[in-house]
């Protein structure tokens, strides 16, 4: 048989890059689904909750509409100035003109990020435990990853004392998360305030992916209530999981103009601008109350005692004092690592839960369950586990 384009080598940087991790558990999910009982995926932090029902209503007005052409790059100026307002009342952060670019998820902008500033030898300082897309689009960009640690006994903030003492010089991005995932650890502003200093100190652009501030959180931050955090910071927020839009793909990226100008060379070569209803549907969603998101978390919050009696049955130990859409366990004594853990509760309950080695080394010995699944699912997963302890 002649030789095909199947037979045609990969590019060199995706050589190392494997595919996200939930794409190959959700196959094995899907094929134990198809010979026995469905397995209860308490793993993604995929919302389940509707938004804001005028958010959906702006949606379908516009869809109404005959034409519906290319947008700008940049977004629609109604974005733009909504994105400006939610970050005054919000955050209480009065973002300058030319700051805003919103994106097609916060996701995106971790690839334009790194493709905009990453050459090959170049490093980049991953939080460990951290979402593996810091780290997976590092290597993309040719870069290479250095992780800094993130402890318990730190309440899973930087450490700063080791940053200081590892060697810089060729560091050019830090990647930080606030309120954390997967830890839940909570934003705090002297955190904000020495990631600021050290950027400043080591010319090092520190990046905060910020997508979790209103969940289970009552106190919203941002790293850019510091002085002089635009001079050295960037933040991605995203409206995926704090207006549970997440399949619409709206996110935003703040930065200082230069910093901006520089991603768009990467964004305006691989969109065409997002679809003006639902950047028209974000404005709405932007504007919506405070008493709505509490009603949503009042939801979580019952959703979250449910799994912490799960942790309990399983003899994970957890801290209760967290923000987001996932519980961080620590499995117990008698567990080798939480992934053969997991794999165990996967086959015998066929409730599938996070094992924590895919953030990183540090967590190896924890598990992480969300909070995205009904009342009932989750309690239909504490009666399976019931049943095999």
């Amino acid at each position: 048989m002649s030789s095909t384009v199947t037979n045609l080598a990969s590019a060199n940087r995706i050589s190392d890059v494997k595919s996200y991790y939930f794409a190959r558990k959700l196959q094995q999910i899907a094929d134990m689904n198809a010979t026995g009982e469905a397995v209860i995926n308490l793993g993604i932090g995929n919302p389940d909750l509707p938004p804001p029902p005028s958010v959906i209503q702006t949606l379908i007005n516009h869809a109404n509409e005959p034409i519906n052409g290319y947008q700008s790059y940049t977004g629609i100026v109604e974005l733009k100035a909504a994105i400006q307002q939610w970050y005054k009342n919000i955050y209480a952060i009065d973002l300058p003109e030319n700051t805003v670019l919103p994106l097609m998820g916060s996701k995106e902008g971790i690839f334009h990020i790194s493709q905009a500033f990453l050459n090959r030898g170049d490093q980049v300082l991953i939080p460990n435990p951290g979402y593996p897309a810091y780290s997976a689009n590092a290597k993309i960009a040719g870069a290479e990853s250095i992780a800094y640690p993130l402890q318990a006994n730190n309440h899973w903030q930087p450490d700063f004392d080791w940053l200081q003492q590892q060697d810089l010089s060729k560091v050019k991005i830090l990647w930080c998360n606030y309120p954390n995932m997967p830890t839940g650890a909570k934003a705090m502003q002297s955190t904000f305030e020495q990631l600021v200093a050290f950027g400043l100190a080591h010319q090092i652009l520190i990046v905060h992916d910020n997508p979790y501030s209103f969940i289970l959180n009552d106190k919203q931050l941002s790293i850019l209530s510091v002085d002089g955090a635009l001079e050295t910071a960037v933040e991605l927020n995203s409206l995926s999981k704090s207006h549970h839009i997440a399949g619409w793909r709206v996110g935003m990226l703040l930065a200082h103009p230069t910093i901006i100008q520089q991603v768009l060379k990467v964004k305006t070569n691989i969109d065409s601008g997002s679809y003006k209803g639902i950047q028209l549907a974000a404005v709405q969603a932007l504007s919506t109350e405070l008493a709505w998101h509490q009603q949503q978390n009042a939801i979580y919050q019952k959703r979250k005692a449910a799994v912490f009696e799960l942790n309990d049955l399983i003899n994970c130990r957890y801290e209760r004092d967290t923000s987001g859409m996932f519980v961080w366990a620590k499995i117990p004594a008698d567990q080798s690592n939480a992934e053969s853990y997991s794999e165990w509760l996967l086959q015998q309950a066929r409730v599938f839960i996070t094992p924590g080695f895919i953030f990183g080394n540090n967590g190896d010995q924890y598990l992480r369950t969300s909070l995205c699944l009904p009342l009932q699912k989750i309690e239909a997963a504490i009666k399976r586990i019931k049943k095999i302890i």
